[in-house]
């Protein structure tokens, strides 16, 4: 479960993404730099040429990155993807082989922009090599972004497919182009108040506000989540300054995340939303918050981290913060 999208305000491209799951993936907000070095663990080994901000899992010295953003502006994030997701294994891959965990430092670290990003997915497979031999494969598909606009790449059982998403929104299953048809059932959905249609004498006039988005879905799955996010983001408004930019991120991100115990797992485990994050791709400028720590934490991409000998992690700050007056 997750949830991404993109928002443009203030003159500058938004990147906001939830994630859900039981528990956290040992995730830290990780800085890699320009010229760092990646193992041929699931494809060929390669050099980022771009630095990027995100956040990662750190295990022997890689980073395994949920999302992020390059020092070029462009955005990518993994998504959660079950029973869709088809990896190749490592000997029939024709094409550029690439782990999943590889992707996201992969397209980041070698492309400045979207369409660099397409034409390098053309040519990728992804393999059946976990991050680790002790971690699960994660099925999953990507949102990426940047000014120009958003794709969708998935990897299925009919090889990569790529999709260009005019909505800059993503969630789970089932695959991209159902949620490009499904939007299609809320085409009546408005911010507005409704007229009356059924009578007019006496005239029938809305009860409460917000009866125009009657029908909009509220639930936690995939397909209505995809909706919601797109109709606050359709609609949205702020003052274009960039705390109200990021605050307005997090306002959408808070309309579709999971609340501890009202999303239950076949396993009796509850799906939450650990962290919220989001990042401006002008600037790099990365925010995050948690579960249990509403107050919000800052980490720049900064010339110096760009530049780092290595990776810059920084723990999550989970501990609840309360101002007392």
């Amino acid at each position: 479960m997750c949830t991404a999208f993109t928002l443009r305000a203030g003159g500058a491209l938004y990147f906001g993404r939830n994630m859900d799951l039981t528990c956290h993936f040992g995730e830290s907000v990780v800085v890699t730099p320009a010229a760092f070095s990646f193992p041929a663990s699931g494809g060929e080994p390669f050099t980022t040429r771009h630095a990027m901000i995100g956040m990662a899992n750190v295990t022997d010295g890689c980073p395994l990155y949920a999302e992020a953003v390059s020092e070029t502006g462009l955005c990518m994030a993994a998504l959660n993807f079950p029973g869709n997701a088809v990896y190749l294994p490592p000997q029939r891959a024709a094409g550029r082989r690439a782990a999943p965990y590889e992707l996201i430092p992969l397209v980041l670290g070698s492309c400045e922009n979207l369409a660099q990003a397409r034409a390098l997915l053309e040519r990728v497979e992804l393999v059946a090599v976990p991050f680790r031999p002790r971690l699960p494969l994660a099925p999953l598909h990507f949102l990426l972004a940047d000014s120009s606009g958003a794709l969708v790449a998935e990897q299925t059982g009919e090889g990569m497919r790529l999709y260009p998403n005019p909505y800059g929104v993503l969630t789970n299953n089932p695959p991209f182009p159902f949620h490009a048809e499904n939007v299609r059932q809320y085409l009546a959905l408005s911010p507005g108040q409704p007229e009356s249609i059924l009578w007019d004498d006496p005239p029938l006039t809305p009860f409460s506000q917000g009866m125009g988005a009657m029908g909009l879905p509220g639930d936690f799955s995939s397909p209505s989540r995809f909706v919601k996010t797109l109709f606050c983001k359709r609609n949205s408004l702020c003052p274009g300054d960039e705390l109200s930019c990021v605050s307005q991120v997090f306002h959408i991100l808070d309309s579709v995340a999971m609340v501890r115990g009202s999303v239950r797992t076949a396993e009796g485990e509850s799906d939450l939303t650990t962290y919220s994050c989001c990042v401006n791709a002008t600037t790099g400028s990365y925010y995050y918050k948690t579960y249990d720590n509403s107050a919000l934490t800052r980490v720049d991409l900064t010339k110096e981290r760009r530049r780092a000998p290595g990776l810059t992690v920084f723990p999550l700050v989970t501990g609840q913060f309360v101002r007392a007056l």
